[in-house]
């Protein structure tokens, strides 16, 4: 009997729709079956080119007319709109069950919990990513633009002015006495 491999497979869910991502490279023409209850995705891929296979039993009826598909050289995004909006899902499955090659989409995923509010605070989801130099600004407050350390005035600190701390005098400590030799 031959053991077929179930792909690689990230979920993450809204109020009204799913996010399902099918993750199997190099995988060209899949059988792809979406039913209101499940979804069946069978291809060859991977790195060692060998058939995967898998079916998902949703928790709850999906409406298969405003599926949307996406496929991106390693993955096959499904927007999945669920038939009833309301509380989020416990789980993808139907069954209770943890499986191994299923896992949370932590790039998509937003908490139940999660205000439209926080879309606008600053750093926020709504808010463009890489202003690092605004971010640093805010966490620097009145530093004076790092020319210098705060309270110097904007001067740079001078190390020559060091002599090296050269005495030995005032260099001594007591654990640099010579080890005695293991016998």
């Amino acid at each position: 009997m031959r053991m077929v491999i179930p792909p690689p497979v990230i979920w993450a869910q809204r109020p009204n729709l799913l996010y399902v991502t099918v993750c199997l490279e190099d995988c060209k023409n899949p059988t792809i079956d979406i039913q209101p209850d499940k979804l069946h995705f069978k291809g060859v891929g991977g790195t060692e080119s060998k058939e995967h296979e898998v079916t998902i039993n949703f928790y709850k009826d999906i409406d298969v007319e405003k599926t949307t598909k996406n496929t991106k050289g390693r993955t096959f995004e499904f927007v999945l709109m669920k038939k009833e909006e309301g509380p989020y899902w416990p789980r993808l499955t139907k069954e209770n069950t943890k499986y191994h090659w299923l896992k949370i989409d932590f790039s998509k995923w937003k908490d139940e919990d999660d205000s439209e509010d926080e879309d606008a605070a600053p750093g926020g989801p709504g808010e463009p990513k890489g202003d690092m130099s605004q971010m640093m600004q805010q966490m620097l407050g009145g530093m004076g633009g790092m020319g210098g350390m705060g309270g110097m005035g904007g001067q740079k600190p001078n190390f020559d002015d060091f002599d090296g701390l050269d005495d030995d005098a005032d260099n001594a400590d007591s654990d640099d006495e010579d080890i005695p030799q293991l016998e």
